[in-house]
């Protein structure tokens, strides 16, 4: 009985976690500023480092979870350039 409810709550995280990533990619196309672009694009990499989580956990392989990691830290450094460059208009001084 508890596998099938974590095999479900899964499977329903990683539904709601797909429908907000295209909600986040919608945003990215059609978003009036770039500033708005900027923080659907943070928080589409929260999505998918997330859903990679999810996967992790399905699954039981450590390989989602280093994946995961990966994306977060490059999502964080792209997320920083990116408001320095809005901020500024140059990345590196």
């Amino acid at each position: 009985m508890s596998a099938a409810i974590l095999l479900w709550s899964v499977f329903a995280a990683q539904l709601m976690l797909v429908l907000a990533a295209l909600c986040y990619g919608i945003r990215i196309f059609y978003g009036p500023r770039a500033q708005d672009r900027v923080m659907a694009l943070d928080a589409l990499y929260v999505c998918v480092m997330l859903l990679l989580l999810t996967f992790g956990l399905r699954t039981g392989s450590t390989l989602y979870f280093e994946a995961a990691l990966v994306i977060a830290m490059l999502g964080f450094i792209s997320t920083a350039a990116l408001a320095k460059f809005l901020m500024r208009g140059e990345v590196i001084e």
